[in-house]
């Protein structure tokens, strides 16, 4: 993973929410607006639909400078050209997906204990995905870790540290301040009536957190 990798503004483009809008517009505006890291989140979508648009967010971001990343599906993210893919602890582990990949893919997984982290770490990935830090409706069965939780996790190792879950403009700052390197963002972004508006408020939210950690 690039060292100089910015993750600060993770923006999750989410099918469940998009309410028809396309996701290749919807993650050109969050591009251009502020996100530093674009993924791709498409639970429901049969395999074909899936692929046909991710290849549309690819083209989207293509010349950005903003990596594209496809939540859990290795395929679908080797098939599109994505720039990497977020596994969760019951997908492909990391050292498969890290030989499919290749060395410079960029692979997240998500940790809900440091002990999740550590081994994450050990297997060689480059981020993590930590929560939920606080409840949040878009995947209700996800462990509360807390901020306290985030903190472990922050302690346990080196990797860069991605926070999810249930983050809004109200709670980010604190989040930053438990040790995160980003936020990752899915209602408080999707569900906004300025797409753009919103990412640029987060953004401004995140590096003032950032500086005064």
């Amino acid at each position: 993973m690039p060292v100089d990798m910015d993750l600060s503004l993770y923006a999750v483009v989410d099918e469940e929410f998009l309410a028809g809008r396309d996701p290749a517009e919807v993650a050109a505006v969050l591009a251009a607006n502020g996100a530093s890291v674009v993924q791709y989140r498409a639970k429901r979508l049969a395999a074909r639909e899936f692929l046909k648009r991710a290849r549309a967010v690819r083209d989207a971001l293509a010349g950005s400078g903003v990596p594209f990343i496809v939540n859990d599906r290795l395929d679908i993210a080797l098939l599109c050209g994505a720039d990497g893919v977020h596994v969760g602890q019951d997908d492909v582990a990391v050292t498969d997906a890290r030989i499919l990949m290749g060395p410079r893919a960029l692979i997240g997984v998500s940790v809900s204990t440091a002990a999740e982290a550590v081994g994450a770490e050990e297997d060689g990935a480059d981020y993590l995905g930590a929560g939920a830090v606080f409840p949040t409706g878009t995947k209700t069965d996800a462990p509360l870790m807390g901020l306290d939780g985030l903190k472990a996790v922050r302690a346990s190792v080196k990797l860069p540290v991605v926070a999810i879950g249930g983050l809004n403009k109200r709670n980010a700052a604190a989040a930053v301040a438990a040790g995160a390197d980003g936020l990752a963002f899915i209602s408080e972004l999707m569900c906004a009536g300025d797409l753009g508006a919103a990412a640029r408020e987060l953004r401004t939210i995140i590096d003032a957190a950032g500086r005064r950690r």
